[in-house]
């Protein structure tokens, strides 16, 4: 079964569109953790172990994790090393993993970076592959010759992409917004492209492996784009802590309530900070955070 149609099926199982994003600074942990914690190896390490506790009370519930490498990366090397050991915990967990690592260049070394995270890398003979993903997320306004080593071996090992369409940052309009002669915005230009990058790569549901990033914070951007993009799947940040609302992010959805999974970050791995929650411990909290955030956005997508 393809990827796409395999995301989509266990969105169905757990009836819920949404995601866990496992985006863990060393703040977020609860002061116990943080505490007698020296230098970089040790804040990883806790870092990891709280995912791992996050993970462990939330998988019964929702089909996928996103992993923000940005958060990894400025703990160094044992910073990464957490990153791909959440990732392989998430796996084993049977989560969908998406690994939100926004990376492009010219073709030559786009091709390097889907070797890092998507088809490995070949050294005499032998495959290797240290981060695992199922999904990634990838900046395509450098054109065509930067996506196209994705593709492939999207089309090879049955991976995934999620290309940034319409952000949800604020100041997203001063570039994505802009009109060309034709009448299309950037964002829209971007949206017809990915549609026609994906082609190759359809599932039985409709939909693509190559699918877009489209902001909850946006909502008549994201319209426009879920009625011009029909085979387009949609990853939707900016739900919670953004400002994005349930109501906000329904329109990504297509009349079968298909066609996107929605990201939570901090709404989820801080929720034991929340008056609501402050009764339960910071894993049972972002598994209710989970549950909750689950029934809003369905409750949303019905209406």
């Amino acid at each position: 079964m393809i990827l796409i149609d395999r995301l989509i099926e266990a969105i169905h199982r757990t009836n819920n569109p949404s995601v866990a994003g496992l985006d863990t600074a060393f703040d977020y942990l609860p002061q116990d953790m943080r505490q007698g914690v020296n230098g970089l190896e040790d804040a990883a390490s806790k870092i990891l172990e709280f995912n791992k506790k996050i993970i462990d009370a939330i998988y019964e519930f929702i089909p996928a994790v996103k992993v923000q490498i940005a958060y990894y990366e400025m703990y160094g090397i044992a910073g990464l090393k957490a990153f791909k050991e959440t990732c392989d915990y998430a796996k084993k967990a049977g989560l969908i993993v998406i690994n939100d690592i926004k990376r492009n260049d010219i073709g030559a070394t786009a091709s390097c970076y889907s070797k890092a995270y998507l088809s490995g890398v070949e050294i005499n003979g032998k495959k290797y592959s240290e981060f695992y993903s199922d999904f990634i997320t990838v900046n395509g306004y450098l054109g065509s010759d930067g996506i196209k080593p994705f593709v492939e071996d999207c089309e090879k090992y049955d991976k995934g992409l999620f290309i940034l369409a319409k952000t949800s940052n604020p100041s997203s309009g001063e570039m994505q917004d802009k009109v060309f002669e034709d009448g299309n915005t950037l964002y829209e230009t971007m949206g017809d492209n990915i549609a026609k990058w994906g082609e190759s790569l359809m599932g039985k549901y409709g939909y693509s492996n190559v699918g877009a990033v489209v902001g909850a914070t946006h909502k008549a951007q994201a319209e426009k784009l879920r009625e011009r993009l029909s085979n387009v799947f949609f990853l939707i940040p900016g739900y919670g802590a953004q400002g994005g609302t349930a109501e906000d992010l329904s329109v990504c959805f297509d009349k079968n309530g298909n066609g996107g999974i929605v990201n939570s970050s901090r709404g989820i791995l801080c929720a034991y900070r929340k008056e609501e929650y402050k009764n339960l411990s910071f894993e049972k909290a972002a598994a209710q955070a989970v549950i909750d955030m689950r029934d809003d956005i369905v409750k949303a997508i019905k209406k």
